[in-house]
């Protein structure tokens, strides 16, 4: 039995095996073939925090597998009241076949994979969220990554340049831990304050055949990078700091002149959802080098197979 919890879970011979199998789930879904790999399988989902983008991407992909899905909140299960997330735990991998969470401290999901029976995966938490830079760089391999015959090739992502410009959260972590696995370069600009941690993105393996470097500049960072991405200033739970947040990462919003120096065919990614002329502007988050609605509709596709990985391993 396996879980996800961080990006940096899985080996990069892995992400390899993940990224050509949603490949082939994607071209089988818009090709209307069926895929019900998934069978009689149950995906309980919990959330604690709002969701849109990980709620339908995980429940549509589970039913078009061919399984079935359970939708928990803590407003209305024993999630929300007294009950040890260890109890709750047993209870529901007892009942189901997989289970996805996405809650706040990743010691809660970490508490519910050690007493699960059943696979374990992160749909987001304060530290990581695995599912979104599994999607962005599948999406960037199907923009930017494919060889002559039109299929992927999961190599090409060693020795690129991404660099993520904004907060040091969740998404910047789990960039620098994919960077790790999957030996390309990470840029990250912060603005003074709120920068990356360290101590909880690094992989227990240091940072492996990839890179980082931290810019003070957010212009800098993006010189020739293949990819720039960003998130919005205030994340969920830290509402409180919105404006205080407004006025330290002003310098920090995505714009035509950080698009114009990375290079010519770079792309432009953000998680959504998206606060333009705040974290980047709507001409560049519009315009012709944004992804987003790729990249969002990705989800689904390489978390079927990541589904289907967890539950089955690898199939032909």
């Amino acid at each position: 039995m396996r879980h996800y919890l961080q990006f940096a879970d899985f080996t990069e011979d892995e992400y390899h095996y993940l990224f050509t199998r949603a490949a082939l789930i994607k071209q089988k879904f818009k090709t209307f073939t069926r895929h019900h790999t998934l069978g009689d399988r149950t995906l309980a989902m919990i959330f604690e925090k709002a969701s849109t983008r990980t709620r339908v991407s995980f429940e549509a992909g589970m039913y078009q597998m061919g399984g079935s899905v359970v939708h928990l909140t803590t407003g209305d299960s024993q999630l929300g009241r007294a009950e040890p997330i260890e109890d709750s735990a047993k209870v529901i991998s007892r009942m189901t076949d997989i289970v996805m969470i996405r809650t706040f401290e990743q010691t809660k999901i970490e508490s519910f994979a050690a007493n699960s029976r059943v696979p374990v995966i992160n749909g987001l938490t304060n530290e990581f969220h695995p599912c979104q830079i599994l999607a962005d760089l599948f999406t960037l391999l199907e923009h930017r990554g494919t060889d002559a015959n039109g299929q992927i090739d999961p190599n090409y992502l060693r020795g690129k340049t991404v660099t993520w410009v904004g907060d040091g959260n969740n998404m910047a972590n789990t960039w620098l831990q994919a960077a790790a696995t999957l030996g390309f370069h990470l840029r990250v600009s912060t603005p003074s304050g709120y920068e990356l941690d360290e101590k909880v993105a690094v992989t227990p393996h240091g940072m492996g055949a990839g890179s980082y470097k931290i810019y003070s500049n957010p212009l800098e960072a993006c010189a020739d990078a293949d990819l720039v991405t960003t998130d919005v200033w205030t994340s969920m739970g830290y509402e409180a700091e919105n404006e205080t947040r407004r006025k330290a990462f002003a310098a920090w919003c995505v714009d035509t002149e950080m698009m114009a120096v990375a290079k010519a065919d770079a792309l432009f990614m953000h998680c959504l959802p998206a606060h333009r002329g705040e974290e980047v502007q709507a001409e560049v988050i519009d315009g012709p080098q944004s992804v987003v609605w790729d990249e969002a509709e990705n989800r689904m596709h390489v978390q079927k197979a990541l589904l289907e990985y967890l539950l089955l391993g690898r199939k032909d």
